[in-house]
């Protein structure tokens, strides 16, 4: 089905291969990932996350064959989306956030789909939810988490400069503040001071505008330990370019930081 463009929404296509089937949904925001969104995927089947969660992948338009419908079926997959649209991985979010509300989800869990994050913890993000907290960061850095072959000037950058600058931001201090493994409340996705649809959300300002708004409005949140593991000795799975995309992140956390995104 072909869902055209509307206010804060991009022009996608979805196709759904089962109907609901869970209270929360976990959505993958992918495009091209190749093998590596097929491992992800294998390893929450094995650990039954399709179970608990109906599991859907918000693709930017990948060309690699990854999506192959024979494929995603036999690995779970409940619902493929297709961003027809400008944009990156906010469109991408967003496309996500507006169609998991309007098929009735409690709440929502995001993750990358380059095999980085420990997919089997999906369930200690649904029993936040159910506890009743608004936002859940995912964190390799408190108590439990593992933060496995990352490169160093990630760990820096993360430690020393985004997590005390979204923190400041927030008036709360998080430490994984990059993470994009994490849950949202419908509460919180749908109360109308954060209105997270609008399309000034085109790359990683999402991201970060919800790390703090949740905070700043009183609402319940916390952090749990995930891992993170980066490939040894492999070339660093990522969409950020090094000069350009972290000039653009610092960007965003200044914008974020004077309430530009409220």
């Amino acid at each position: 089905m072909i869902y055209e463009k509307k206010e804060g929404v991009p022009r996608f296509i979805c196709t759904e291969y089962e109907p609901k089937k869970t209270k929360f949904c976990v959505l993958i925001p992918i495009i091209n990932e190749g093998d590596r969104i097929h491992k992800e995927l294998k390893s929450a089947q094995t650990h039954g996350i399709d179970k608990v969660a109906d599991i859907i992948i918000c693709d930017g338009g990948s060309k690699d064959g990854c999506t192959e419908e024979k494929t995603l079926r036999s690995l779970s997959v409940n619902t493929l989306l297709v961003k027809n649209d400008v944009g990156k991985q906010g469109a991408q979010l967003r496309m996500g956030i507006w169609w998991a509300l309007e098929r009735g989800y409690d709440g929502i869990i995001t993750i990358d789909g380059n095999n980085k994050d420990s997919i089997e913890d999906v369930p200690k993000f649904i029993a936040k939810l159910d506890e009743g907290y608004d936002f859940v960061q995912g964190s390799r850095f408190v108590k439990g988490g593992q933060a496995i072959n990352t490169p160093p000037f990630r760990y820096i950058s993360v430690r020393l400069i985004h997590a005390p600058v979204i923190s400041l931001t927030a008036h709360h201090w998080f430490t994984d503040t990059t993470n994009a493994y994490r849950a949202y409340s419908k509460k919180y996705l749908t109360d109308s001071r954060v209105v997270p649809l609008r399309d000034c959300f085109v790359t990683y300002e999402l991201l970060a505008y919800l790390s703090v708004r949740a905070t700043q409005l009183g609402m319940k949140v916390c952090e749990i330990p995930v891992r993170r593991e980066y490939p040894k000795h492999e070339k660093t799975p990522t969409k950020i370019r090094f000069f350009k995309g972290n000039y653009d992140l610092m960007k965003i956390l200044f914008l974020n930081l004077i309430g530009k995104y409220k």
